[in-house]
């Protein structure tokens, strides 16, 4: 078990290590590759493609009027955002796994939110293509950050929990 200032510096570390990331990528992505031009990385499987999303996943909500998008894609997630922090910060009987799943949605969120407000859309870049259906919609470092996250807190939830039949 840590203390709660070694807590503390935990969450700060990785929600500024995930900001950092995210915004440096876009930063880069920004400056080095023009829109919707497709660079390999790992052949087919793995590519470069930016895009500017002005919704939210797979840009959904981007055909919103303006005063919804920013209700729905800027107010609403600072809100939640801000109260997942205080959750994450106050809450202690977080285990450790979940403390640096919910860092990493802090983290991504932020990076995210901060592109909207800042640039209107989010810089979006990263392509995975597996074959057939097997593909991701483009993304980025935050959203990247924000899935680990879920799935960190998913992992943590069924720590300890016995799966029965009901047999």
């Amino acid at each position: 078990m840590i203390d709660r200032r070694q807590r503390n510096i935990l969450i700060t570390i990785i929600v500024l290590l995930s900001i950092a990331s995210d915004q440096i990528s876009k930063v880069w992505v920004r400056n080095n590759f023009e829109s919707y031009i497709e660079k390999s990385i790992i052949g087919d499987v793995f590519t470069l493609i930016k895009v500017e999303n002005t919704g939210a996943f797979l840009g959904m909500g981007s055909e919103l009027s303006e005063t919804l998008r920013i209700l729905l894609l800027i107010v609403l997630p600072v809100i939640v955002l801000v109260s997942i922090t205080i959750y994450t910060y106050i809450d202690k009987s977080l285990d450790k796994t979940s403390i640096i799943g919910f860092s990493l949605i802090i983290g991504g969120g932020i990076g995210n939110i901060f592109d909207r407000i800042v640039y209107g859309s989010v810089t979006d870049f990263l392509y995975l293509n597996f074959g057939g259906i097997m593909k991701t919609g483009i993304f980025n470092i935050a959203d990247l950050s924000v899935t680990t996250g879920m799935i960190l807190i998913l992992i943590s939830s069924f720590k300890g929990t016995r799966i029965t039949l009901g047999y």
